[in-house]
């Protein structure tokens, strides 16, 4: 019985091999490092545009991209018509500015619900992704600026008591 307890206590005592410091850090891999980032392969229809649906506050986009030109299209009325201010017009335009593509894609769209603005928004974010689609390799160009990303800020809805969502109606002791 001695025997045992012996080799038990020899080898409480011995040092165990565990590495500290930066060492130590540089043999680990992150949790995720051995994984693969995705692939993104071209998705076209079968006329050869790339689709994909945009959405900011109550409006939805839907938004076809095709080799062309540059003409953009909303609703059946050239961009001009649909959004009068410049401001909405240089909005739905930056994914296109921002990967040079300006003049080499034909962009056609409906859009429907909530203002204006809302809607400039929504044919913004659904043509960044409609344009990965059609060249994959844009996305690291487009992802940094935020277009790939769905602005999830919607209308408060109003509540009853109150005057609108958070507003209250005017306090009167007697």
């Amino acid at each position: 019985m001695t025997d045992v307890t012996a080799e038990n206590t020899a080898a409480e005592t011995a040092p165990t091999e565990t590495l500290t410091g930066f060492d130590a850090l540089k043999g680990m891999q992150s949790p995720g490092a051995g994984e693969e980032h995705p692939v993104y392969v071209q998705k076209l229809d079968a006329q050869g545009r790339a689709y994909s649906t945009g959405k900011r506050k109550n409006a939805i986009a839907r938004v076809w991209v095709k080799p062309g030109s540059g003409k953009f299209t909303i609703n059946g009325k050239d961009q001009e018509v649909y959004f009068a201010r410049p401001v909405l017009r240089m909005m739905i335009a930056q994914p296109l500015v921002v990967t040079g593509r300006e003049t080499q894609f034909d962009v056609v769209c409906t859009v429907e619900g909530s203002g204006l603005s809302g809607q400039a928004g929504a044919i913004r974010h659904g043509l960044s992704h409609a344009l990965t689609h059609y060249e994959p390799a844009l996305r690291p160009v487009l992802k940094p600026h935020g277009f790939l990303t769905r602005d999830s800020r919607v209308v408060e809805r109003k509540k009853y008591g109150r005057a609108k969502a958070r507003k209250s109606f005017q306090f009167s002791k007697r």
